[in-house]
């Protein structure tokens, strides 16, 4: 799945014996405890490599201690990707789902590792020219387009949203988590959710979305990493309006040519030399798509605002002391920087 493990944190372990015992009254492994690594990075569900030898998988369970309601459902994460399977093959292969929390205190399950590199936070991980990364770039649309066509009725997953309606509910339900969540020193955004409010199209139709499409969450193959072979992440997929989805996937597309501000920001790779911009991504996802916006600007704002409620309640819970850790001190920097670049595109629309 990827470089990047570690050895697990304390507060993170878990009952080994427990997790491997049951494991194998779901499928046959080799002998012996596997050796257990963690993956950092991520502010969600925690992520484990448990290594059998040669024979590597993957546990995904929630973090310890309270949760939000519908947060960090794991029988959903693993439902959405065993049935993607068959249908968009860019999905980990699904080994077993645990609901049982005495094995290790929450629920988890468990999936094949997809052997590749899983580009970082400031680097791809791979040394790629650039001419490569601009195609590298055309590829991860055509890997979102792909996704986007994906039939939910083959897939068995057409219980998975709340259908039509879907952009009214966003804007609704992400403007009052922003009010919920904002603090003395991030601004009102207002004027923003006004505007969202007021210009929000109908949804143009509904599909199946990532919700959280980036860099960070593909795994680029160890032969050719120009090619995806993996998609991760699935905790907030749901069906959707699939600009919706683009737009909150471009919201994290830093490129080399925005402010030093901006790009001090950046959780992906995205602004590497030959990399595409977001302009370039757009016309190429509706060529590809056949959806055509007619206020692209929408999108775009709402995928920024998004971005920006993120980081909100996240530093929330550092300002209340909900969390100490020092990682999430300065979010309110980028809440503010994102409130100045939804106004910019607001006044050059308006």
């Amino acid at each position: 799945m990827g470089d990047g493990a570690r050895a697990v944190r304390d507060e993170d372990a878990f009952d080994v014996p427990a997790v491997d015992g049951w494991l194998r009254q779901q499928t046959d492994l080799p002998d012996g405890l596997p050796e257990v690594k963690q993956f950092s990075g991520g502010a969600s569900n925690l992520t484990y490599l448990l290594q059998y030898g040669d024979h590597d998988l993957i546990l995904r369970r929630p973090p310890r201690g309270t949760k939000a309601k519908g947060a960090h459902d794991m029988g959903r994460e693993y439902r959405i990707q065993a049935g993607l399977k068959p249908v968009f093959g860019y999905v980990p292969t699904m080994v077993a789902y645990c609901n049982d929390e005495s094995v290790i205190g929450s629920e988890f399950y468990v999936m094949e590792r997809v052997v590749g590199t899983i580009p970082g936070h400031h680097a791809l991980g791979v040394d790629l020219t650039p001419e490569q990364a601009r195609r590298l770039g055309f590829t991860l649309v055509d890997t979102l387009v792909d996704l986007h066509q994906v039939d939910a009725a083959e897939a068995g997953l057409t219980d998975l949203g709340r259908g039509e309606g879907y952009v009214e509910r966003q804007v609704s339900g992400w403007s009052g988590r922003y009010r919920k969540a904002k603090t003395w020193n991030v601004p009102s955004y207002e004027r923003v959710m006004s505007w969202l409010a007021a210009n929000q199209p109908a949804d143009v139709r509904t599909c199946v979305i990532h919700n959280d499409f980036r860099l960070d969450n593909v795994v680029l193959a160890p032969d050719d990493p120009m090619r995806v072979v993996g998609v991760l992440d699935w905790e907030l997929a749901t069906l959707g309006d699939p600009l919706m989805d683009l737009g909150g996937a471009l919201a994290y597309w830093v490129q080399a040519d925005d402010d030093w501000a901006f790009r001090r920001f950046r959780l992906q790779p995205s602004d590497v030399p030959g990399m595409i911009t977001r302009d370039e991504i757009v016309a190429y996802y509706t060529e590809r798509s056949g959806l055509k916006p007619e206020n692209w600007a929408f999108y775009e704002v709402f995928g920024l605002f998004r971005l920006a409620v993120i980081a909100q309640q996240i530093y929330y819970r550092y300002h209340h002391k909900q969390t100490r850790n020092p990682r999430f001190k300065n979010f309110w920097l980028p809440v503010n920087l994102l409130e100045r670049r939804c106004r910019r595109i607001i006044r050059n629309v308006n």
